[in-house]
């Protein structure tokens, strides 16, 4: 069974930095793309970034352009996401995303069709 788990979230303060990790296992040993959404209580899923574990390319929501970044060690299946210069907005829970079958431009727009997903780690940034 595929399984992707989630590291790093907490509270911190506007202005200020996180990391999130997510390790691979299991099925998912060699996923084609990974990357992260984030959920506001009721809201529908938003795409935030997502790299090509083959090509190393990444994409990155609108909202978060500039300020995160998302990269990997395909040593160990991890990806992380460097959260800089958060804002309130970014509260939400965090949720790391997997994909065999491949990367392409709109995955990020897509959060129905993503084949794995984690269990989610929250993230809350005060003012």
């Amino acid at each position: 069974q595929a399984q992707l788990t989630e590291f790093g979230g907490g509270s911190v303060q506007a202005g200020g930095s996180l990391r999130l990790s997510c390790a691979a296992s299991g099925d998912t040993v060699s996923p084609h793309c990974m990357g992260w959404f984030r959920q506001v209580s009721g809201g529908e899923r938003e795409g935030v970034a997502r790299i090509s574990t083959r090509s190393g390319i990444t994409r990155y929501g609108d909202s978060v352009r500039g300020r995160f970044t998302i990269s990997q060690d395909d040593t160990n299946h991890t990806v992380y996401l460097q959260m800089d210069m958060l804002k309130p907005e970014d509260s939400g829970m965090y949720y790391c995303a997997a994909d065999r079958r491949g990367c392409p431009v709109g995955w990020l727009y897509a959060a129905t069709s993503v084949e794995v997903w984690g269990r989610g780690t929250l993230v809350t940034v005060f003012s």
